[in-house]
């Protein structure tokens, strides 16, 4: 059996494989089957591989040497498919992108720097950077910490992540459409309207209302609508289509049900979220389910929505005069801040700053056999 070394890594409310770039053939066809393999895709549970059955785990980080000198790395993010043979590499995943300097750090890639040690990040499937500020001691990454994040137990320390450069990611455009407002015909909710942002992800913000919801419902209750289910992937392939990603990703558009604030139960720890901590209730739908937590790289796109007064999003801000900075978003599994602030233009929409807040965790490390 051949083998690999990889590094077993959760990164925010994601777990993923980070392995380094020379592991792997650089022929693309060779690389996606070596890394089906390895996280045992296509299978629904992928018993046999690393993979965890479910979206938020079945994904793959591959990190190079840079190839810009204004940058420490590459980073490539693959989401691998659970039942199809497939990985999407012509994405970002801002939870795992929480884990790439850690590993970079920890790996020798980049020399630390006192207390905070910050690494910038070249993503050459998108063309753009990130940078994030990692907590350091003694030349390795300080994993210790008392923050806390939503979906993931226990605390850990907080790492800045900075997405400011991702407006027009997979588009080129903010408003992929041209206009802050659609209208979307569905087959069994009549017209909906929603609004299209591309600033981290590509994503598609429509009322939960306009779907029957109240906002308080769990994952699995929807899920189970099959009906609901298949309108919000109509919904999604129209948009996809508008947007000239027709057939390039699973993922992309995702499909985010906003709602204003109100009481409603965390499904992860079965406590109440209060309307007073919240200023959104947001959750995304994507590859046939819904996501248990919030994507980072949606929450951008969100704040970022936010800022369009004629948007969908910004109407939802009921308990706010003005988009509060941080915007607190609710979700299945509890809050989630976000730093986003930007401004139109005749050129489009620029972001000034677009923050989150993670942690990381080294969890393995070791050999995968293929």
């Amino acid at each position: 059996m051949n083998s690999l070394n990889c590094v077993l890594m959760r990164g925010g409310s994601s777990k993923g494989i980070f392995i380094h770039e020379n592991e792997l053939p650089q022929d693309l066809e060779e690389r996606i089957n070596i890394l089906l393999r390895v996280m045992g895709s296509p299978d629904k549970r992928q018993i046999d591989g690393l993979g965890g059955s479910d979206i938020l785990t079945s994904k793959v980080v591959i990190i190079g040497p840079s190839s810009r000198p204004d940058a420490d790395l590459d980073y490539i993010f693959g989401q691998v498919g659970i039942t199809e043979p497939t990985i999407d590499f012509g994405m970002l995943c801002g939870n795992l992108s929480s884990a790439v300097g850690p590993f970079a750090i920890d790996e020798g890639l980049v020399r630390a720097s006192g207390g905070l040690t910050r690494v910038r990040m070249f993503c050459p499937m998108v063309s753009r950077y990130l940078e994030a500020d990692v907590p350091t001691r003694n030349g390795k990454t300080l994993y210790d910490g008392n923050f806390a994040i939503a979906g993931v137990p226990g605390t850990a320390s907080r790492i800045t992540l900075d997405f400011s450069d991702t407006a027009g990611l997979l588009t080129g455009q903010f408003l992929p459409t041209g206009r802050e407002r659609d209208r979307i015909k569905t087959k069994s909710y009549g017209e909906v309207e929603v609004t299209v942002v591309d600033a981290g992800a590509i994503v598609v913000f429509a009322r939960g209302a306009d779907f029957g919801l109240k906002g308080d419902e769990s994952p699995e209750a929807i899920e189970a609508d099959r009906d609901l289910i298949e309108n919000l992937e109509n919904l999604r392939l129209t948009v996809a289509e508008w947007t000239g990603m027709a057939g390039k990703s699973p993922l992309m558009p995702m499909l985010a049900l906003v709602a204003s604030p109100a009481d409603y139960r965390n499904f992860a720890t079965d406590e109440t979220i209060r309307a007073k901590d919240i200023h959104l209730i947001a959750k995304v739908y994507a590859a046939g389910m819904m996501h248990k937590a919030y994507p980072v790289s949606g929450a951008i796109a969100t704040g970022a929505a936010a800022l369009l007064e004629d948007g969908v999003v910004n109407e939802c801000l009921t308990h706010v005069d003005s988009v509060p900075e941080p915007l607190i978003l609710g979700h299945f599994s509890g809050l989630l801040p976000v730093e986003v602030t930007g401004e139109k233009s005749e050129a489009g929409f620029k972001l000034s700053k677009a923050s989150i807040f993670r942690t990381a965790r080294r969890i393995m490390e070791g050999r995968v056999y293929i």
